[in-house]
């Protein structure tokens, strides 16, 4: 069973796709960095347990690897690096800084869009990883004007920021490596919130003139009609247009051409049919808040004289003085073709309200889950397994059988039987497997605690697995010899 390996699983495009593909059939592998409170598998459990909660199902679970794209194998030691060549046949470079300027050569956006893609380029070498799926910008186009063509890569735009420049060259990178064998290149315009809820975990664009305008909102008293004596100008005329996109659908689209794979290959602009002007912007930030200071016309600098507020404004929203420029036209011919029954949800003054709300209500912030230890933990007891099966070699002659728990505290494991006895366990579902049986934590939980029988759970068809009767038979007794594992482990001294 080959797994996708995807890089940026806890951004917010990253959350999206992790669930859109795993509910897509395709089996996940995931580099994540652990944080200051939780480590890379808590961080990615989080958010599948979310995904449940909304979903109101269990879902299988990525294998979780931590590292590091700026690091050379990505941080990830021999172990890890054998697993992915021996595992993963394709990578989705999601992976970015989206931070516009930079203060210096080695800082971001380079760092992470430079570098983590020159990282994960060669982590795509060594482990012989042909299939490359990259996700990139429509903003490559710097500052060209226009019909921007889907083929269109490098004509000699000039860049309005660093993250545009960094985006070109990294997908240049990508589109020149002569070992891989298929270049698939996603460019979305500019992400914005879920279009149903909308949550969002990043607050960057439109978000950040909302935040501008709540923050001297909560500094200014307005006068009775809510109207502020003070002018605080931003550099757009209200004419501009603006092409946003909702994560959500950003993402269902992806996962619908990633798991097409005759859908590879191509570039697919995703960006909406309907851009927005940067009035409707302007007007829906100043409504939600109630403060009515906000103009049009505003130079890089606030004028001379200019107020307090006036001078926090500018310093608020200066580093997105190049997002307001006029957005040129992007042909997405490819993506209309490949996702036709997937059309991107109009952007109008209802949903932008939506987004605003969503942010104000939380405060610009994103949610920092606490680890939430699960109630059954699989890992925990197959790691006497894992460990035999370390660096040995295990003979040819022996059955392999994939499991999969879904839900929190599950995943993917490969039980390696000799004889009809387990001998070692392997992490992930290896292509070797002679069947897979699948069940959710519950039941797992269950079988393990003999409150169910393997064979009962079979027949009911709480716990599956396809093949022949003697596979069905050896996967029956495997579940059996866990149980009496998972026994011998809670009896054992501490």
């Amino acid at each position: 069973m080959p797994y996708l390996f995807l890089t940026g699983a806890t951004g917010l495009l990253g959350r999206y796709l992790m669930k859109d593909l795993t509910v897509a059939g395709l089996s996940l592998a995931v580099l994540v960095r652990a944080s200051r409170k939780a480590s890379a598998w808590h961080r990615v459990e989080n958010v599948m347990c979310s995904w449940e909660k909304v979903l109101g199902r269990s879902l299988a679970r990525p294998i979780v690897l931590e590292g590091d794209i700026t690091e050379p194998d990505l941080g990830l030691d021999a172990r890890g690096m054998r697993w992915v060549a021996e595992n993963c046949d394709l990578l989705l470079h999601n992976a970015a800084s989206l931070t516009f300027q930079a203060t210096g050569p080695s800082s971001e956006p380079w760092r992470s869009n430079i570098t983590g893609t020159r990282q994960v380029l060669e982590l795509c070498r060594n482990a012989r990883i042909r299939n490359f799926q990259h996700v990139s910008t429509a903003y490559v186009c710097g500052q060209r004007s226009g019909l921007i063509h889907e083929s269109d890569v490098d004509v000699g735009q000039k860049a309005s920021n660093d993250y545009e420049q960094s985006k070109l060259q990294a997908e240049l990178m990508v589109r020149s490596a002569d070992f891989l064998d298929s270049v698939t290149v996603h460019r979305p315009a500019i992400i914005i919130g879920d279009s149903q809820t909308g949550f969002t975990t990043t607050y960057h664009g439109f978000y950040a003139l909302l935040q501008a305008i709540a923050t001297i909102a909560h500094t200014f008293q307005a006068d009775p009609s809510g109207h502020a004596s003070v002018i605080a100008n931003f550099g757009a005329t209200g004419r501009e247009t603006k092409n946003l996109v909702p994560v959500d659908w950003v993402s269902a689209v992806m996962a619908h051409v990633i798991s097409h794979p005759e859908l590879h290959g191509q570039t697919y602009h995703l960006t909406p049919q309907h851009p927005i002007p940067t009035r409707l912007i302007a007007d829906v930030c100043e409504e939600v808040i109630g403060f009515y200071g906000v103009k049009f016309g505003g130079a890089d600098k606030p004028k001379l004289g200019a107020t307090e507020y006036e001078q926090l404004f500018s310093e608020l929203i200066s580093v997105y003085n190049s997002y307001w420029k006029d957005d040129p036209t992007f042909d997405a011919t490819n993506t209309r073709t490949a996702a036709a029954h997937l059309p991107c949800p109009h952007i109008d003054r209802k949903l932008l309200r939506k987004l605003s709300e969503y942010a104000i209500r939380v405060n610009f912030t994103s949610p920092r889950a606490k680890p939430i230890p699960p109630p059954f933990d699989v890992a925990a007891t197959l790691e006497p397994l894992l460990d035999t099966a370390g660096d040995s070699v295990i003979p040819d002659d022996v059955v392999r059988i994939g499991l999969r728990v879904t839900g929190h505290g599950g995943g993917d494991w490969t039980l390696v039987l000799a004889g009809e006895e387990v001998v070692a366990a392997e992490l992930g579902i290896n292509a070797r497997c002679e069947t897979v049986i699948t069940c959710d934590i519950d039941q797992f939980a269950a079988l393990l605690g003999r409150q169910s029988d393997a064979e009962q759970a079979l027949a009911g068809g709480k716990l599956t697995s396809s093949g022949e009767a003697r596979i069905r038979r050896l996967a029956g007794g495997a579940v059996r010899q866990l149980s009496d594992l998972s026994s011998s482990r809670a009896m054992a001294p501490q």
